[in-house]
């Protein structure tokens, strides 16, 4: 399957400590994120990342582009909700994409774990009948 992360600036090291938790679930997996997140994330876990831009930079859309392509099959977007962002817009449009091409989305950490733990379990694998069917 193929994990997409982002995450904002006040969430990034709560990424980088689930990473470093569910490494032996993500290593098995290809992992794609926006660029500051996949670089402190492939720094501390050894983890193989595909980088895209940073997210204010398009990166998001970058990510946004291949749910919308059906090249991505889970996303995890650890969001901060107390500190509005410029490109809330997008984020919302993210979102959406997600609604629309039956994306598993996690937004924050409680969710996520439930998701990694469905993945390690293979209550995903109907993703992977529907993308090749």
């Amino acid at each position: 399957m193929t994990i997409a992360l982002i995450a904002h600036d006040a969430k990034k090291e709560l990424m980088v400590q689930f990473c470093i938790a569910y490494c032996g679930i993500l290593c098995h997996h290809n992992i794609l994120a926006t660029g500051a997140t996949g670089k402190i994330v492939s720094e501390a876990t050894g983890l193989e990342i595909t980088r895209f831009l940073g997210g204010a930079q398009g990166g998001s859309q970058q990510i946004a582009s291949r749910i919308g392509c059906n090249e991505i099959d889970l996303l995890l977007f650890f969001r901060d909700p107390l500190n509005p962002k410029p490109s809330e817009p997008d984020e919302r449009a993210l979102l959406r994409l997600c609604d629309v091409h039956n994306i598993p989305v996690a937004t924050n950490i409680a969710t996520a774990e439930v998701l990694i733990h469905g993945l390690e379990r293979g209550d995903l694998e109907w993703r992977d009948i529907v993308k090749n069917s």
